[in-house]
This record gives structure tokens, sequence and C-alpha cells, in this order.
């Protein structure tokens, strides 16, 4: 298969922006992300990774992929198995057809991650473009070259069990009906995010980054539990995909692309402005850390505040980006 692997900051969108180049559509990661809308925030306390509220700075795993079904005027085949000799078969089968497909994984299993960077995290995209005995062929975008999967250990990975249970998914498109990106759908795109962020609800969006730092402002200080919100808020923000700064960073870079896809120049600043919120988000959670080692004194309210500047900064920045594509 001529098939050709580029590096990305982030799975699912490295992934989509993979595939659609393949298959001939002039896509770039960030491009893939942005016109997706995927940018977001959400403090779902009802919903717990180990025990603690989830934070996400994304739309949910395959908003990236499905997100180009409207803009591309594409279709997409996604199939999930009960059981890992069939999801095995079915994989094979594709790549005989000299099929690109993506499926989702758990990190975990995979045994090309080094073992420190290997945690149970199950919406984990990569390509598999070919098959050569035991190895599959895999295009990770995560990592700077194609890597080899033995085919026993892709197979477990695809079928983890646990939260985000990939049930061994692959998708594919099965037809592309338009290969350029419209400035209407550019435009589109970004008022969807900007109305997501600006949603008048208490969980999503700027408003969500204020009910977080409503609960952070009341941790005690001295108590175990409040180190443990803490050290778990750093790893959503920063160890889960590429982390509420790199989303930021990812999304600034498409502004910048759309300023010169649709001819908006107004967007060459907003994306300067994200690219700082995105520094500040960074500075959030070194200051985080810091207390989570001991190297500083636990101050959740301190970390409250910073978190409600950065709502500021964000509600301010989505208004302005609003109007400019009005």
């Amino acid at each position: 298969m001529n098939f050709q692997h580029q590096h990305a900051a982030h799975c699912e969108s490295g992934v989509i922006a993979n595939l659609l180049r393949h298959h001939g559509v002039p896509m770039s990661e960030s491009l893939a992300f942005g016109l997706a809308g995927a940018l977001s925030f959400a403090y779902l306390p009802f919903v717990k990774v180990s025990g603690l509220p989830l934070i996400a700075y994304r739309m949910p795993p395959k908003a990236i992929i499905k997100g180009m079904i409207g803009p591309l005027q594409a279709r997409f085949r996604f199939e999930t198995f009960s059981a890992p000799a069939a999801g095995e078969r079915r994989l094979d089968e594709l790549l005989g057809q000299g099929r690109l497909v993506g499926v989702q994984t758990s990190v975990f299993w995979l045994p090309y991650f080094p073992p420190d960077m290997r945690f149970h995290f199950n919406a984990h995209n990569l390509l598999v473009y070919g098959r050569e005995g035991q190895d599959y062929l895999v295009s990770d975008p995560v990592f700077e070259t194609p890597m080899r999967c033995p085919a026993p250990d892709l197979s477990r990975a695809r079928f983890a069990r646990g939260m985000l249970a990939p049930k061994g998914l692959l998708y594919y498109p099965e037809s592309v009906g338009r290969k350029e990106i419209t400035p209407e759908a550019l435009r589109h795109a970004i008022r969807k995010a900007a109305g997501r962020m600006l949603a008048p609800l208490p969980i999503v969006g700027v408003r969500g980054m204020r009910t977080l730092a409503g609960r952070l402002a009341r941790l005690p200080r001295d108590d175990a539990g409040s180190l443990d919100f803490v050290g778990h808020m750093v790893r959503m923000q920063e160890e889960i995909g590429t982390g509420g700064a790199g989303f930021r960073f990812v999304y600034a870079a498409f502004l910048q692309e759309a300023a010169q896809i649709a001819a908006m120049p107004q967007l060459m600043p907003l994306s300067d402005r994200l690219t700082a919120i995105g520094d500040d988000w960074r500075r959030l959670a070194l200051a985080a850390a810091r207390m989570v080692k001991g190297r500083d004194a636990l101050d959740p309210p301190a970390l409250a505040r910073l978190l409600r500047a950065q709502a500021d900064a964000e509600e301010s920045f989505f208004r302005d980006l609003r109007a400019a594509v009005a």
C-alpha cells in the first residue's frame, strides 16, 4: 500500500488526518481538529475516573472522526465485534482489499509503547495498513515512524475491557464526496466550538471551569483527598491525550489555517491569543504539580484563582472569536 505516515500531537486528529490524506483530501491534524469543532471543556462530577470526576478538554472519542462527515460529505463505516477472532478476521479481510483501517485500542496492551508510557486508556486510535506474518503494520500518529505490532497484542488492545471499551472497533471511509474545505464549513465549525464554550450550562465550557474552580476552592488544605483531587486534575489536564494546553495549541494552529483558506485575516491575532491561553494552562498545571510533589504547600484556593482567570480569558476569547465569524 502506498501510505505515508505522519507524526501528530493527538491520536484521533492525527489518525483522521492521515486517513483522509490517503484518500486525497488535503487535511492536516489541526484542520481536522478544528473542522470537527473538537475543542471543549467539561467537568462531569457524575462520571468517575478512578473514583474522581471526569475533566475533559476536547469532545468525546470518535467526535473528530464523525465531525468529518458533514464538511466532506463523507460516509464512514464503523464495525464492532463480540469476539476477538471475528475482529481479527475482519481486519485481515479489509487489509486484503487494500484498505487503510482505523482501529480503537488500549494504550496499555500496545508493546511498542515504552513501559512507563502505558496506562489503561481505551480510546487510543491508530491506523493499520498491512500485515506481514504475525505482525501488523501500524501507523500510530503519536510516534515518529511506523510500528509493527504482533497480532495477539493488537487483538488484546482492541478488546480491552473497562471504561470506553473499544469492542474491536474498526472504521474506514466508504466515500468522500468533497475533497476541498469550504470557507462556510470553517465558519460553521468555529461558531459551533465557540457556542459550546459559551454554553449556559454549569458543567460545560467556561462555566464548567468556574464550577470546577468552586470545587477546588472548597478543598481543605490538610486533607489527603484534596491532594488526590489536585493530582487527578493535573493528570486529566496534561496526561490524557494531548492535554488541556495542547488542545489549545492545536486549535490555534487551526485558526491560522482557517485564516488562509477562508481569507479571514481577523483570525490570526485570535490564534496568538489562544496560544497565550495555552501557555497559561501549562503554568496552572505546573503550579498544581509542584503542590502534588510537595515542592510547594497545597493551596487549592490559589489553584482555583488561576482556573477562574483561565475561564475569564477563554470567555473573552470565544466571544471575540464568535464575533469574528458572525
